[in-house]
């Protein structure tokens, strides 16, 4: 992402026009915006083996913010930006993180995208802090309450505009106990899209990938997740439709000449067929470009096989677009 300019790119995404990006990821709720009052000091991500996911916080200057949507807005792509949950914190005594969520800083850049007429598909709030969570959690009460927040905000900042954004949470895995808690809390109408994370093959390591795809009923495990949250809403009488928000196969940035090559189509087809099968609205792949699992080269911009396989699929295409990405 970081060469905006590079004409492959941007036809590539032109190519699926409109196309939804999904901007976020495991670095998403460690990143602050360059605008506010007071305004932040701004400064990039650092490595750092003591933080979560290994990088200190990092900002996300209103420069690149103004760069990147004029991109969107050459592509004709539709985003989705995932916001941070994590400010506000503080830590409970079951290891869980509370409190409720600062939106002072989230609430800023929205007021500033909408300021500059930025077109905006959705805001989706945080990731994979439901359930167990991945590096951190937030219990679904909170969780709930905080979306409900974050709807107030886009009702007030947007009021008088003829279309206002989607609200999405969580951006997770499937807990079946916490999904259902709230989607019961935000009904009927305080969230739009419910989100969840799919990574069904396991680690990106693991030598036995090829096997795993090439097997139908391994594949076929992945239908209770859908099924599960397909039960979940049709009995909780709420208007929220469900996206895989994100999907990579293997976690950790996938394997290469695996996830980047033909024989990943197996697994991707099976997943769109599925997720058609049981209601879910979108389908967001990761990666659009990065790790061994993108849809682009990652040097040359040049499209992997997979890039070719959603064209005719009736499951509403989105791709993913790494938190460091788009800092950088």
């Amino acid at each position: 992402m970081q060469n905006l300019s590079n004409p492959i790119l941007l036809n590539a995404v032109k190519a699926f026009s409109p196309l939804k990006l999904r901007l976020g990821g495991s670095l998403q709720d460690k990143i602050i915006y360059g605008t506010g009052d007071p305004k932040p000091q701004c400064t990039p991500f650092i490595k750092s083996t003591s933080e979560m996911f290994g990088f200190t916080q990092g900002c996300l200057p209103m420069s690149r913010w103004d760069e990147l949507n004029e991109f969107f807005q050459k592509a004709g792509a539709v985003i989705i930006f995932g916001l941070n949950a994590l400010n506000g914190r503080v830590t409970l005594s079951d290891g869980s993180l509370g409190g409720p969520w600062n939106y002072s800083n989230a609430a800023a850049l929205i007021r500033y995208t909408v300021n500059k007429g930025y077109a905006i598909h959705g805001w989706e709030l945080g990731n994979e802090l439901s359930g167990s969570g991945v590096g951190a959690r937030i219990g679904a009460d909170q969780y709930a309450a905080d979306v409900i927040n974050l709807r107030s905000i886009i009702n007030e900042i947007y009021q008088g505009l003829p279309d206002k954004p989607l609200v999405l949470a969580p951006g997770g895995f499937l807990d079946t106990n916490w999904f259902t808690e709230i989607i019961s809390r935000t009904k009927p109408n305080s969230l739009d899209v419910i989100t969840h994370h799919i990574y069904n093959l396991g680690p990106g390591v693991d030598q036995h990938l090829t096997e795993k795809i090439l097997d139908p009923s391994y594949l076929d495990g992945e239908a209770g997740t859908f099924r599960d949250l397909q039960r979940i809403l049709s009995s909780a009488g709420t208007s929220t439709i469900a996206w895989v928000g994100e999907a990579g196969g293997a976690y950790n940035s996938g394997h290469h000449l695996v996830t980047d090559s033909f024989v990943f189509s197996f697994w991707y087809l099976d997943q769109l067929g599925m997720a058609s099968t049981y209601d879910t609205k979108t389908y967001c792949r990761q990666s659009f470009i990065g790790g061994n699992y993108g849809l682009l080269n990652t040097t040359t911009f040049r499209p992997n096989p997979d890039y070719y396989r959603p064209a005719s699929h009736p499951t509403s295409f989105c791709c993913g677009f790494t938190a460091n990405s788009i800092v950088y």
